[in-house]
């Protein structure tokens, strides 16, 4: 039996980190607005529970995105294959992710790949050239979350 799951990223600023991973990967960013504005008149959750980002409303300290080819929940925006899940946790990040994404370019492409993520706010931490087995950068994210770039 195949399950369906999302990662789980924590995070102090779900919708820009969303935003930051979306672009890096072609992945859409979740709307939930209908859901959301279902949720406010049935009186299921309060205003304080809503915020706004990019003209769409979102559950305050949580956003998503998803692979534009997955099927989604139109009511809710939901989508049900390859998802990231950020949320706003109180602690920052304090040492090295035990769970990265690796980042895969056009074959002869790492270089305007990892310039590409630059410009979206990523750093590179380090060059890892391993011949024939693999040539990638160790990279973070605007919130320091380490990935590969390959």
């Amino acid at each position: 039996m195949t399950l369906n799951w999302k990662l789980v990223v924590d995070t102090g600023d779900a919708p820009v980190l969303a935003d930051f991973w979306a672009a890096a990967l072609g992945y859409e960013v979740e709307n939930p607005t209908a859901l959301i504005e279902q949720l406010l008149a049935a009186g299921h959750v309060g205003e304080e529970a809503v915020t706004e980002h990019r003209g769409h409303k979102i559950f305050r300290g949580y956003a998503a995105i998803r692979h534009p080819e997955d099927p989604f929940d139109e009511t809710s925006g939901i989508g049900r294959g390859r998802r990231l899940l950020f949320q706003d946790v109180p602690e920052g990040k304090v040492g090295k992710n035990r769970l990265h994404i690796d980042i895969h370019g056009e074959p002869g492409g790492l270089d305007e790949l990892v310039a590409r993520l630059e410009e979206l706010g990523a750093t590179r931490v380090g060059e890892v050239n391993q011949g024939p087995a693999g040539h990638w950068w160790v990279m973070r994210d605007p919130e320091g979350n380490e990935f590969c770039a390959a």
